[in-house]
């Protein structure tokens, strides 16, 4: 079998084709099983993300030759998504094999990230794995290579300084309001979301000496509880545009499908505000506030695409970490590879194992009956092991002959390695 890592990230595509290729959580399951339907497909994930979709998959092997993975996957991802295969292919890629282990390893690692060594992706990658297994759409070998693929991002986490620096989307939200006002300490942040991303914000606005927290979420209870560890406010969802002008920094990180802000919304803020200007960072996909907001005089709006620079200044000191994360990974980029590449042995070692057991059983035999019609021990246990010898070596024994007359000395230098000989037939000591 085959492994392939399939999709869209931040580098290859912007946040318009971004959003549309995203999937919802409550629909990856469903989405997993669709995904399983279609020809040459045995095991799937799906792990997506503001920066990416990724689908990882394992194919049957006997169809490997005959199919051509990129087109189905391609035409399963735009239509589920409803798009134009013509409009989105430019901006997919396909990493077949060895790739692929590399591809899944380097992303858990953070070093595929667009802020490079995050950590946030390993646990992203973690409930894809959950997901993915709770449907069934994992098998021995995805669960092999995802488990090989934890091991390696916590191995890279703690044997290189690749998360040392403080840099993360979270991170570089932060560094764009300290640099948009001249101090946090007299302003508001509205934060939207309760996840990962905006307990990193408020944390960070929090060590800055942010005056005031607002966090607003679809579930009262978890809004409440990022609230209480930040000294913050909790509304609901649909009690932003009440407290929408008192907020100077906006920071967005949902997973809705629709925008959660749009310019009616933010018109009425500045007005509300006698036009006093509010930064508004929208780092989810899909995104969060209409793009029309930023047409607005007063409102300076960001998305994730736009922190690059700001991100950029935080990268140098991970740098050569990087660098020694890549050598992680190589490395067990090819153990991995050669387990994998072991399974095409196991019917064969099977199939060679069980031969040997049954010239063993009928050798033992027929040893058990000279035993018991009284034959002397000492000579019965000398023919076994004579007769043992010479049917387990017929056969190798023959094809090195037949390989010896036909002139294939490439069989017979195999043969050496394969019985681990030197070059005159002896077993080494």
């Amino acid at each position: 079998m085959s492994l392939l890592a399939f999709g869209v990230n931040h580098k290859t595509a912007p946040v318009e084709i971004r959003e549309k290729v995203a999937f919802a959580p409550d629909r990856v399951t469903d989405a997993l099983q669709q995904l399983l339907a279609r020809e040459g497909l045995r095991e799937a994930a799906i792990l997506s993300t503001c920066n990416r979709t990724e689908l990882y998959c394992g194919t049957t092997a006997d169809a490997d030759e005959q199919l051509d993975y990129r087109k189905i996957l391609l035409q399963w991802f735009c239509t589920y998504h409803n798009l134009d295969p013509k409009v989105v292919a430019p901006y997919t890629y396909l990493y077949p094999g060895r790739s692929a282990v590399q591809q899944i390893m380097r992303v858990a690692s953070g070093l595929d990230s667009l802020v490079l060594g995050e950590p946030q992706i390993l646990g992203q990658m973690k409930a894809a794995y959950a997901t993915a297994y709770r449907a069934g759409t994992i098998g021995s070998q995805l669960n092999r290579l995802f488990q090989h693929t934890f091991a390696v991002a916590k191995r890279v986490r703690t044997d290189t300084a690749i998360g040392a620096s403080p840099v993360s989307v979270a991170f570089a939200a932060v560094s764009l309001a300290k640099q948009f006002f001249s101090s946090l300490d007299k302003h508001t942040a509205l934060l939207i979301g309760a996840g990962e991303t905006t307990e990193l914000v408020a944390r960070h606005l929090r060590e800055n000496g942010i005056g005031r927290i607002i966090i607003a979420n679809r579930t009262l209870e978890n809004a409440h509880l990022l609230a209480s560890e930040v000294n913050g406010y909790a509304i609901g969802l649909g009690e932003i545009r009440g407290h929408l002008a008192e907020a100077d920094l906006v920071v967005s990180s949902t997973a809705s499908r629709e925008p959660i802000i749009d310019k009616e919304d933010a018109q009425r803020a500045i007005k509300a505000r006698k036009r006093r200007p509010i930064l508004m960072v929208d780092i989810a996909v899909p995104r969060d506030i209409a793009a029309g907001v930023s047409e607005l005089d007063d409102i300076y709006l960001y998305t994730v695409d736009d922190l690059q620079d700001i991100i950029q200044e935080g990268l140098r000191s991970r740098q050569e970490a990087a660098k020694q994360a890549d050598e992680i990974i190589d490395n067990h980029v090819s153990h991995f590879m050669g387990w994998l590449r072991s399974l095409d042995a196991v019917d064969t070692i099977r199939s060679y194992r069980e031969d040997a057991a049954r010239t063993r059983d009928l050798v033992l035999e027929k040893a058990r009956r000279h035993l018991a019609a009284g034959r002397d021990p000492e000579q019965v246990v000398q023919e076994l092991a004579y007769s043992l010898t010479n049917k387990l070596i017929h056969t190798p024994t023959a094809e090195m002959s037949q390989a010896a007359y036909a002139g294939r000395d490439d069989l017979l230098e195999a043969a050496r390695e394969l019985f681990n000989l030197n070059r005159t037939g002896k077993i080494p000591s």
